[in-house]
């Protein structure tokens, strides 16, 4: 007798979608408000950006642990745990922002509160991604598990789109720049009591473990696992690998994520800051927000047709999408760095976005197709810690020389481009 398939209902995959796309969406919402909050506020935008790469780099250093536990204390556990930690993030750091606008709270207490208030993003939401990932590929057949963690990846692409798109719609009076973020907290507070009334808890059919997502931005779109029960089985039987970073099969590719994912990280630390000032929108948080947002929108859009468009139609190769993706990137780096007025901002950064979003999966699967099946989990861990490590220092390092002067982090991206289409051509194979 045939055994029967299991699959996950519709309305449960819902709710899984729902956890990722919020997450994501109100991750990028807060990004494109951010150079508005750095003007209200008085704050340095230097100080603002530290305050998001402090985030991304508990992001970096938890997810890992977080998509370990969630094999002990269950992936359901885990999504509420980051369901919570976003919520609370979104509403603390709401409340710090209204209090301080409003001149209930000096704008430099406001502000430390802000930051602190948003690492609990950065630290505890990074706990739903994998465990989602988890759920759903603990669940389902090899042949539904493509479908289903490719619907997962498109929710997290999907919002980052939303995010920017609809960020100044939800600043309002009398809340003002709180709005999205306390808008995002009430979509969170339902989807957790979806989460804890809808979804059944854990009873996995498969042993498997999610992949670390990176961290959301309009610029970074999620990519499915596909992988996750071929690397839990590589790991059963191999647990105990650990290649070396020097190792001469990927290490290149390593290099060349490195390299080009400074080079994004800057230009997605600086763009916020580059439309408010060169539209002269300071004194107008409204109108910057509303067109930070629409120029963030471009890029997700950019990133998605690279990422769901370019890359599968045209059949790109790693070498390939990492060099075509470097050279776009550079041509929308030169395109934004000229630019100012608002359509020539979105174009460039547009270009740019499309590069980045066939720079980065190239870079990714030229790692992985370099090593044997049972090396993939230590490789897919050193491709996580590079795309990380991109974004702990270099967005503010990006906003510090825009500040002082602005060529210097144009020049500094072009560079790092140049040597790379330089550099891969000879060295990537």
């Amino acid at each position: 007798m045939k055994a029967e398939r299991r699959s996950i209902a519709p309305d449960r995959v819902a709710i899984l979608f729902t956890v990722m796309l919020v997450a994501a969406a109100g991750n990028t919402a807060m990004q494109s408000i951010l150079p508005a909050i750095s003007s209200e506020l008085k704050i340095a935008d230097v100080w603002v950006s530290l305050a998001f790469s402090w985030s991304a780099l508990l992001w970096v250093y938890t997810a890992p642990r977080w998509a370990r536990l969630s094999d002990r204390r269950g992936r359901k556990a885990l999504m509420k745990l980051g369901t919570m930690g976003f919520i609370a993030s979104m509403s603390l750091c709401a409340a710090a922002l209204w209090l301080g606008l409003n001149g209930l709270m000096s704008a430099a207490l406001a502000f430390v509160f802000f930051a602190v208030f948003r690492s609990l993003y950065g630290g505890l939401g990074s706990a739903a991604p994998p465990a989602v990932q988890a759920y759903v590929a603990a669940r389902t057949e090899r042949e539904e598990r493509t479908k289903a963690l490719s619907l997962l990846a498109s929710s997290f692409g999907l919002g980052t789109v939303i995010g920017p798109a609809i960020a100044h719609y939800l600043v309002f009076d009398p809340v003002g720049l709180a709005g999205p973020m306390i808008i995002f907290a009430l979509f969170g507070l339902v989807v957790l009591i979806a989460l804890q009334f809808r979804l059944p808890n854990d009873e996995p059919k498969y042993a498997v473990r999610g992949a670390v997502t990176s961290y959301p931005s309009a610029a970074s779109i999620a990519q499915p696992d596909m992988d996750a029960e071929d690397r839990a089985e590589a790991k059963a039987a191999a647990p105990d690998i650990r290649l070396s970073w020097r190792d001469s099969r990927f290490v290149a590719w390593l290099y060349a994520g490195l390299v080009g994912g400074h080079a994004q990280a800057i230009m997605m630390g600086v763009v916020g800051f580059l439309v408010r000032d060169r539209l002269g929108l300071q004194g107008q948080p409204a109108e910057a927000v509303q067109a930070i947002g629409s120029v963030m929108f471009m890029g997700a859009m950019a990133t998605l047709l690279a990422q769901w468009g370019l890359i599968p139609i045209l059949s790109l190769q790693p070498r390939a999408s990492v060099l075509w993706g470097a050279m776009l990137a550079l041509a929308g780096t030169v395109i934004v760095g000229v630019s100012h007025d608002f359509y020539s901002i979105g174009l460039g950064f547009a270009i740019a976005s499309l590069g980045f979003g066939l720079f980065r999966p190239g870079f990714t699967a030229g790692a992985s197709i370099a090593v044997s099946r049972a090396e993939q989990g230590d490789v897919a861990g050193k491709i996580a810690s590079v795309n990380g490590m991109a974004y702990i220092f270099a967005p503010a390092a990006g906003v510090a020389l825009f500040n002082w002067w602005e060529p210097a982090t144009f020049l500094l991206m072009g560079l790092a481009l140049l040597w790379l289409l330089i550099w891969g051509r000879k060295t990537l194979v």
